[in-house]
């Protein structure tokens, strides 16, 4: 501002103390949010290509080695052989696996987060993997260890907590009401699934502890495009309905304000966010806290918008089992290391960190 004339100079705004501030005119806050905007392309485009590698290094990792040149004749059909059995039959469904499986688990996890407003929600807090586990559990005692009863008697008993967003729906309870519903729940399957141990015999007894640990080399690909197709629709739903949720976030009078149907987003909301669980559990087992801490990663990179937030969370989900899978592959070289365990143990401390740097 020109001290004798008192205009002030084109392009800047007067601050709390009369002087210019040319940092918060237009044309500044607009190049502060496009450099926001390029750099989280960059981050997202970073962890796009180290899932890539990721991958590539877990095709060619293991107990049978491999190079890149064999990957490359396997794929251009221009080498057979056991090279060709390795990569189609054995490591690439469960790279997919992986990769979808924690797509899948992490975009559950923020439904629910953001539709109950609570941070510590995801498929686990509504009974969905105690569900999955009784269904499989009470499939190995009573038709025995074949894969499609055992899949579909896990995927029934995932799909019981619908009982709660049912109940939801038709008694509006509050989403606090409906996180002890789940917990009543958990119980209630966690009581089935001991009992049914108790009465296995020995082999059954360890084919139920062993589903539960979680293992994504068991999806063969028509399990892979079953789960790809929901987990698409899944995203899809979430991606449209982000203004939505961003609504849903700051609170839910603020949403009904805006216009959102906070009651019907709910409802259809977590149908969806259980089905994608479901049907990862089903097919893979119990896989602890992807779903709970892919989505809190993603927060704290890229904020609370959803609209970037759903993809960061569906690739760092992705990451985060696809390396947790190729760890346990490459520590024990025959891939006996369940997944689930090694998601356990990088779930906790990774959590407890996040707990510790919050501010709020």
């Amino acid at each position: 501002m020109n001290p004798s004339s008192g205009r002030t100079c084109p392009g800047t705004t007067l601050g709390g103390d009369g002087l210019s501030s040319p940092s918060n005119s237009p044309g500044a806050l607009t190049r502060t949010f496009l450099q926001r905007v390029r750099r989280k392309q960059i981050l997202m485009l970073s962890l796009l290509g180290l899932t890539t590698f990721l991958a590539l290094l877990a095709v060619v990792r293991g107990a049978y080695h491999l190079t890149f040149d064999d990957l490359f004749g396997v794929l251009t059909g221009s080498l057979a052989g056991p090279a060709d059995i390795v990569i189609w039959k054995i490591r690439l469904p469960r790279i997919v696996s992986a990769i979808m499986a924690g797509w899948g688990l992490s975009l559950s996890g923020i439904g629910m987060q953001t539709l109950l407003r609570n941070p510590l929600s995801s498929p686990f807090t509504l009974g969905i993997s105690h569900g999955a586990a009784f269904g499989a559990s009470a499939a190995i005692l009573l038709l025995g260890p074949r894969i499609i009863p055992v899949t579909v008697s896990a995927f029934a008993g995932a799909m019981c907590s619908t009982i709660v967003m049912l109940l939801a729906g038709f008694k509006r309870l509050s989403p606090e009401s409906i996180i002890l519903a789940g917990v009543a729940l958990t119980s209630l399957f966690m009581s089935g699934t001991v009992l049914v141990q108790y009465l296995a015999s020995d082999t059954q007894l360890a084919m139920v502890v062993f589903w539960t640990f979680g293992d994504v080399a068991r999806a063969g690909w028509t399990e892979i495009g079953i789960l790809s197709i929901v987990v698409a629709g899944g995203t899809l739903f979430l991606l449209l309905r982000r203004w939505d949720l961003n609504a849903m976030a700051v609170g839910e009078e603020a949403a009904r304000g805006l216009g959102v149907n906070v009651g019907r987003l709910r409802l259809v909301g977590m149908l969806v966010a259980v089905l994608m669980a479901a049907l990862a559990t089903a097919f893979h087992g119990v896989i602890a806290f992807v779903g709970l801490i892919a989505p809190h990663i993603a927060r704290r990179l890229v904020g609370a918008d959803h609209g970037m937030l759903i993809p960061f969370s569906a690739i760092i989900g992705a990451l985060l089992l696809l390396g947790a899978d190729t760890l346990g592959r490459l520590l024990f070289g025959s891939g006996a290391l369940p997944v689930g365990i090694i998601t356990s143990f990088m779930g906790a401390p990774m959590f407890l960190y996040l707990l510790i740097r919050s501010k709020g």
